[in-house]
């Protein structure tokens, strides 16, 4: 008999809410209101309170408006086309029904959903909870420790400690080193120009941080080492902006 305390479970609601809307076909009622989304997420938000019945689920979206980032870079995000009128009128069921099936539902505003879950997975750890944070975004493998473990539940990957290292090539407390150097595309955060995934692991490897990186910036040679040296502000920002706020 398994005697070890059944875990939180952290649901990103945000992140689930727009890959069911992409992973599934175009469903709509009768009166023509789409329900695709509003399917995928409940589904999997069923399957997760069937697979761990003695664990609280909470499932966390990001409010409506900007965020402390978007203080610090105006840029962040900016980018992004706004919700297809098709998602939009399917977040209020969405929350609806999340709530009456008895779930907490956390909308906290001036921070996202990552935020968020980094406090109340940091708040269990200290308590010594486990905590299961249901996810398909790779910036939250930085929680990740002996006690938080992430879980994509439309591929049924979890990465925990050992298997962030094997997917990204650095452990969970690098991940957000990582994503400052490469940036990222999708949330705007700049990064150094020109360089990936394999740059990125390979400069860890060799100076231990992005600090040990910065550094060290003189020796790394070729256009990508001239690209960095140019780069120091921007990267240090990315690191702000890639880094989750546990408090």
């Amino acid at each position: 008999m398994d005697s070890s305390p059944a875990p939180l479970v952290l649901v990103d609601g945000s992140s689930y809410v727009y890959r069911a809307f992409h992973a599934l076909p175009m469903l709509t009622t009768s009166s023509g209101q789409n329900t695709g989304a509003v399917r995928g997420v409940i589904s999997m938000l069923r399957r997760l309170v069937a697979d761990y019945p003695e664990s609280p689920v909470v499932v966390v979206f990001d409010a409506k408006g900007k965020t402390f980032r978007s203080d610090i870079y105006t840029e962040y995000k900016a980018h992004r086309p706004p919700m297809p009128d098709e998602l939009r009128s399917q977040i209020q069921p969405i929350h609806q029904i999340t709530e009456a099936m008895g779930l907490p539902l956390l909308i906290v505003s001036d921070v996202e959903a990552d935020d968020v879950i980094g406090t109340l997975s940091q708040q269990a750890t200290e308590i010594g909870m486990p905590t299961l944070v249901s996810t398909g975004d790779k910036d939250l493998a930085q929680l990740v420790n002996d006690k938080v473990t992430l879980i994509n539940t439309m591929t049924n990957e979890l990465l925990d400690t050992e298997s962030v290292e094997v997917k990204f090539g650095v452990g969970p407390d690098r991940i957000i080193d990582y994503l400052a150097l490469m940036g990222d595309k999708s949330d705007n955060i700049p990064g150094v120009p020109s360089v990936g995934p394999k740059t990125a692991v390979k400069w860890l490897q060799e100076y231990g941080s992005m600090e040990g990186i910065i550094e060290n910036a003189d020796a790394i040679g070729g256009k990508v080492g001239e690209k960095l040296r140019e780069n120091i502000d921007l990267l240090r920002l990315s690191y702000e902006l890639a880094t989750i706020k546990m408090d």
